[in-house]
């Protein structure tokens, strides 16, 4: 499967790098508005430039499209038109009605389009999801320095939109009620985002995103009967905390006596796996393409997370 790359930044440079070393796809082309850099990065990989993205698109049966938010939309569009493969970094696109109109394209066109919601692929999320069963509460940070890359868009977009996927993947009921808060600090939208999303069957989540803080933390605490999971998605650590019945008469755990009945409190911490998660996540890409597996963040997923971040925007305003 030949490959093209559009965007050539940070996130870009990543794509490059990993797509160059996969076996499974063959890097056809790269394009970028910046022609040094499209120039230098030709050269180190030994890569062809293409002179524009229609070049691009020409040379190339997928797209790896990492460019800015506010591009996504036209970009996918075309290649999904000429049909396609299609790669599109979080969020899909800046605003809901987008990524439906790309849904419905992608299904006329059958294309595989798949979103990069990468915290899917985060060893800790994997070794995490096993352990967690109906659960009631989510309490979830994410903090990250000032980093002048990623404020064409809110931080709920930019940040909190991976925790949003997250707790969707785990939730399997309808949301009720959003409220929001949050403050522009140093952007024209806002630095600090604090939401609470009440779902149908009485789950709660609290998120809180902040993208001018003096330290990184990336964690959720997850709460449910008997038990809580802590995941760590910056140091890719995993923790779980479970109440049992004491059954015998001595146990090295912590007890809880409340009269009636004994309960020990059991650490556990699973093995988890290193994985490149945006390398896993270029190759499910391609066992969708070529292997029928199924999308492992399609655009219909993206459109959840992104409906829930437009309401929260919304009140935040």
């Amino acid at each position: 499967m030949t490959i093209g790359i559009v965007g050539l930044g940070h996130l870009g440079k990543i794509h490059l790098k990993l797509l160059h070393e996969l076996t499974e796809f063959k890097l056809g082309a790269i394009f970028d508005i910046n022609t040094t850099c499209l120039s230098d990065l030709s050269a180190q990989y030994k890569i062809p430039s293409a002179k524009n993205y229609d070049d691009l698109l020409s040379l190339v049966g997928a797209v790896s499209i990492v460019t800015p938010t506010p591009t996504h939309y036209e970009l996918a569009c075309k290649a999904i038109k000429l049909g396609k493969h299609v790669f599109i970094e979080k969020p899909a696109t800046l605003h809901l009605e987008e990524t439906q109109t790309l849904i419905k394209l992608a299904r006329e066109a059958g294309v595989i389009v798949q979103v990069g919601h990468v915290e899917r692929f985060n060893p800790a999320f994997i070794g995490a999801k096993e352990f967690i069963n109906n659960p009631y509460l989510f309490e979830v940070q994410r903090l990250a320095n000032y980093n002048v890359r990623g404020t064409d868009v809110s931080v709920v977009l930019d940040l909190m939109i991976h925790d949003i996927d997250l707790i969707l993947s785990l939730v399997k009921s309808k949301v009720k009620r959003i409220s929001a808060t949050g403050q522009s600090v140093v952007s024209g939208s806002a630095d600090i985002a604090n939401a609470r999303i009440e779902f149908e069957n009485g789950c709660v989540a609290n998120l809180t995103a902040n993208r001018i803080a003096l330290h990184n933390i990336r964690k959720a605490d997850v709460y449910q009967k008997n038990a809580s999971v802590h995941i760590d998605l910056l140091n890719k650590t995993t923790h779980i905390t479970t109440i049992s019945a004491l059954t015998t008469t001595h146990s090295d755990n912590p007890v809880i006596d409340n009269g009636d009945t004994k309960f020990e409190i059991i650490n556990t911490s699973p093995i988890i796996h290193p994985i490149n998660a945006i390398k896993t996540e270029l190759t499910d890409f391609y066992k969708s393409i070529t292997q029928h597996a199924p999308i492992a963040v399609s655009l219909n997923d993206a459109a959840a997370a992104l409906a829930i971040a437009e309401e929260i925007e919304a009140q935040i305003g």
